[in-house]
C-alpha cells in the first residue's frame, strides 16, 4: 500500500497547499433553475464541492395535521451523494446529514417570511455532489438561492462560509484537506443585510481574539457571496423580462 505524500498546508511564502493566500476564496460559481420540476434551484459550488439544492413549495402536504395555522413549516434534507466523497458513503441518512439538515434549516428559518403561507411546507432538498469542505456553509448558499429563485419571499440572502485555523494561520474557506488537517474549523453564515448571523459553529479551538478575526474574514467573505447571489438572481430576472 502506498503513504500519501505530507501535505504542507502553509509554505513559507505564506500559501495555502492549493495556492491560495489566507484570506482568499476558492472559485465560486452560481446557477439559478437548474431543475426543470423544482419551484426553484439552484447548483453552487465552492472550488471542488458541488451542492444542488431544490426548493419545492410552498404547497399543502399530504397529511394536514403537518402544517401550523400561523405560518408555513420549512423543511430542510442534507444528503451527500454516495458518490460524492472518494469512499461511496452509504444511502440511508447519517446522523451527521440529519444534524446538517436542522443546522441549515435553523440557518434560514428566521429569514423566510413563512407567515405568508399558513397551513402549508416548504421542502427544501440540499443535495451533495461532490464534497471538499464547506459542504454546509455550501448548502446554506445554494438553499437561500433556491428559495429566491421558488419566488420564497425572504427578509434578506444568506450566505455562509468557513473558516480554519492550519499551520497555526486563519484561512479562508476551508478545504477538505485543511479541514481534515487543521487545528480548528469555524462555519459562519449569515444576512448581511439585515446584520443578521444565523449560523455559528466553531469545531476545534480558537483564541477570544482568534474567533474575532475569523469572523470579520467570514462575514467580509459572506457579504460578497450575497453580492453573488444577487447578480444570479438580476441576470436571471433580466432574462426572463426579455423573454417575455
Amino acid at each position: 500500500m502506498g503513504h500519501k505524500a505530507k501535505v504542507t498546508l502553509i509554505d513559507e511564502r505564506g500559501l495555502r497547499h492549493d495556492g491560495r493566500r489566507f484570506d482568499e476564496l476558492r472559485p465560486i460559481r452560481m446557477q439559478v433553475g437548474v431543475l426543470a420540476n423544482a419551484t426553484g434551484s439552484a447548483l453552487v459550488e465552492y472550488g471542488r464541492t458541488k451542492v444542488l439544492a431544490a426548493v419545492y413549495g410552498p404547497r399543502e402536504p399530504f397529511q394536514k395535521f403537518m402544517t401550523l395555522p400561523d405560518r408555513a413549516i420549512l423543511r430542510v434534507r442534507y444528503h451527500m451523494a454516495p458518490f460524492s466523497t472518494s469512499e461511496r458513503k452509504s444511502p440511508t441518512p447519517s446522523r451527521r446529514e440529519v444534524e446538517l439538515s436542522k443546522v441549515i434549516r435553523e440557518a434560514l428559518e428566521d429569514i423566510v417570511l413563512s407567515s405568508e403561507y399558513p397551513r402549508t411546507v416548504i421542502d427544501v432538498f440540499v443535495e451533495v455532489l461532490q464534497a471538499d469542505g464547506g459542504t454546509r456553509v455550501a448548502g446554506v448558499t445554494a438553499a437561500s438561492l433556491a428559495l429566491a429563485d421558488a419566488g420564497v419571499p425572504m427578509k434578506g440572502l444568506v450566505a455562509g462560509v468557513a473558516v480554519g485555523k492550519v499551520g497555526g494561520v486563519l484561512v479562508l474557506d476551508v478545504d477538505e484537506v485543511e479541514d481534515s488537517m487543521g487545528e480548528a474549523d469555524m462555519p459562519v453564515a449569515g444576512a448581511p443585510d439585515l446584520g443578521l448571523v444565523t449560523l455559528f459553529q466553531l469545531n476545534g479551538v480558537l483564541t477570544e481574539e482568534e474567533v474575532e478575526r475569523g469572523f470579520s474574514m467570514a462575514w467580509g467573505a459572506i457579504e460578497r457571496i450575497v453580492s453573488m447571489e444577487k447578480e444570479v438572481l438580476r441576470r436571471k430576472f433580466e432574462a426572463v423580462g426579455e423573454e417575455v
